[in-house]
């Protein structure tokens, strides 16, 4: 593969990327909006969804290829689900932390009061309802990856591209 294949490749596998976890995002965003929206608090973060699903893509196809060990490799592929979803998840609530605490390290005089602040605050709830949210949406796509790596490349495409079989073909199969 040349130089410019794998570049294509690297490009395409970002934007499908960064398309699914923005579709996350966007209900997320549409979840705050509306939530907002009944209390009459004006809402405009809508660029948050956009850049952090774009960030998140690039750095999920960059941990695909940090290996877990051997102990996880030898072990069923619910195990690596698992794994990688908890390590994800945890770099997501990291991130969204300092995220806060810098945000808000002018009014509390550092970053240290600043992270001490976002657990007495309504920070901390604003901080976990994300990292739910998003371990949601780096569990389906580890799954989803899982059955892609078995199906082989573009088998997981074509079956949800493809009708689904008649009830009575699909019976008729062992």
């Amino acid at each position: 593969m040349g130089y410019v294949q794998k570049l294509q490749h690297e490009l395409m596998a970002v934007i499908a990327l960064t398309l699914y976890f923005g579709c996350w995002l966007g209900a997320l965003v549409l979840l705050k909006y509306l939530i907002l929206a009944e209390y009459q608090i004006a809402f405009n973060q809508y660029s948050v969804a956009v850049v952090g699903a774009l960030v998140l893509a690039k750095v999920v196809l960059v941990l695909e290829y940090v290996p877990l060990g051997p102990w996880v490799r030898a072990r069923p592929a619910w195990v690596d689900v698992v794994v990688r979803t908890a390590l994800y998840a945890f770099g997501v609530f990291v991130v969204l932390l300092l995220e806060r605490a810098f945000e808000g390290r002018h009014e509390h005089g550092g970053l240290g009061p600043s992270l001490i602040a976002v657990f007495q605050q309504a920070d901390a709830k604003h901080v976990w309802l994300n990292t739910i949210c998003l371990s949601a949406a780096l569990l389906s796509y580890n799954m989803l990856s899982v059955v892609r790596k078995r199906l082989g490349k573009g088998a997981l495409l074509q079956m949800f591209l493809t009708p689904l079989p008649n009830d009575s073909e699909a019976s008729s199969k062992p």
